[in-house]
């Protein structure tokens, strides 16, 4: 079965970095997009960055030149680096797969 596992999260200052990792099992990986959401206390889920199977990337606007998503298909992992982290990036972040999600991982970032 599909199976998404997120870490790195964790509570940061802000300015600070994170790197998230989703490691995949179950599917072939290096065949389907994988996209990295968040959902921030009462506000809805909002992607944050997509990769393709050749390694195209998009962005939300919010994180354009701070986040960068990146994947390595030998150990079926898609990674998120957060670099200069604000308070409203705080969320629950969640690694997707077409109909499939982690279980997510809490970024808190304080001011």
């Amino acid at each position: 079965q599909v199976q998404l596992v997120e870490s790195g999260g964790g509570l940061v200052q802000s300015g600070g970095s994170l790197r998230l990792s989703c490691v995949a099992s179950g599917f072939s990986f290096s065949a389907y997009r994988m996209s990295w959401y968040r959902q921030a206390p009462g506000k809805e889920r909002e992607l944050v960055a997509g990769i393709s199977p050749n390694g195209g990337t998009n962005y939300a606007d919010s994180v354009k030149g701070r986040f960068t998503i990146s994947r390595y298909n030998a150990n079926n992992t898609v990674y998120l680096q957060m670099n200069s982290l604000k308070p409203d990036d705080t969320a629950v972040y969640y690694c997707h797969r077409l109909t499939y999600w982690g279980q997510g991982t809490q970024v808190t970032v304080s001011s």
